[in-house]
């Protein structure tokens, strides 16, 4: 079945399952389950069936993400951590309710694979909130962040397969680069394949996302309001697919060069302009095809559908 060819026609649809030949679709409109490349490589099950632990303080907060084996880690209330702490392969991270905070440090997924942080409120993380390196098949999804120092959600060296959705970005300045460094290259060619969708930068500034290198890197069903710096940037010969994302008050909503690297590669299908600059296309046949299925909503209704769902406390 195959609907790539279609697609200016789906685009009036209110919702849209994009399959790729040999494929079937896996899910209904608007929905919460694991989308995008963190589906790929065998997939992402985090702590899977393993039996739930509730945490309430640091220390076994700490000692339960750096364990060995699978584990299911339920954050309950406050913790503060600082700096940045690892979290060991295998590992779900998730909230209870909406009120589940992690304050002041941040989570440091490095040479590791298959975890998942959801349903988290970080905040006035010194470092980092969640560096994800070395690392492959994460999710990160349903979580709140704002104001912090560095990256909210930062994903470099080599790093793959990495699912970023429905998240909520505020009162914060760097939200998510993909590849650290112009020099990296050498590691991150062929990697750094990472999904982002139905995410709310709210007024954050700038790097959602900024990508080096990674192709493709496919943003889709987004919702950009007041980003006072860019909306997504493509640097390093990166290939970025922006497909049906909801721009409103973004006078730079997609770039193909941004600071001293240089330029990337955009591929746009169909996205959504409320008061916002014309988005920038380079080179789209160079962005990779997408290999995975996914559900897609058409833009115009994107805006309803993440302010709805975006964030802590809803799933």
């Amino acid at each position: 079945m195959k609907l790539y060819a279609l697609a200016a026609v789906l685009a009036a649809t209110a919702a849209t399952t994009v399959v790729v030949p040999g494929m079937l679709p896996e899910a209904a409109a608007s929905t919460y389950a694991l989308q995008g490349w963190a589906t790929q490589g065998g997939g992402t099950s985090g702590g899977g069936s393993a039996s739930p632990v509730t945490v309430t303080t640091a220390s076994a907060l700490i000692s339960n993400m750096q364990a060995s084996g699978a584990r299911v880690i339920r954050v309950s209330g406050t913790i503060t951590l600082s700096g940045m702490n690892k979290v060991a392969a295998n590992k779900t991270i998730i909230g209870v309710g909406s009120g589940a905070t992690i304050v002041g440090g941040g989570l440091n997924v490095a040479s590791v694979s298959n975890v998942i942080i959801r349903n988290i409120n970080f905040r006035d993380w010194d470092d980092d909130a969640v560096n994800v390196q070395y690392s492959s098949r994460v999710w990160i999804d349903h979580n709140s962040f704002s104001h912090g120092y560095d990256g909210a959600v930062d994903v470099k060296r080599a790093s793959d397969y990495v699912t970023v959705s429905w998240n909520k970005f505020s009162n914060h300045d760097k939200v998510g680069l993909v590849g650290h460094s112009d020099d990296n290259g050498a590691e991150d060619r062929g990697k750094l394949r990472v999904t982002y969708y139905a995410n709310w930068f709210d007024g954050t500034t700038q790097r959602h996302p900024r990508v080096r290198f990674g192709n493709p890197v496919h943003v889709f069903n987004n919702y950009y309001r007041g980003n006072s710096g860019y909306g997504v940037a493509s640097t390093c010969n990166a290939g970025v697919y922006v497909e049906r994302n909801y721009f409103e008050s973004v006078s730079k909503t997609v770039v193909a060069q941004t600071g001293d690297s240089p330029e990337g590669n955009v591929k746009l299908l169909n996205n959504y302009l409320v008061g916002s600059g014309t988005p920038v296309s380079r080179n789209a046949a160079s962005v990779a095809a997408i290999p995975y299925s996914y559900v897609v909503d058409a833009a115009e209704n994107v805006k309803s559908l993440v302010t709805g769902g975006a964030g802590t406390g809803k799933i």
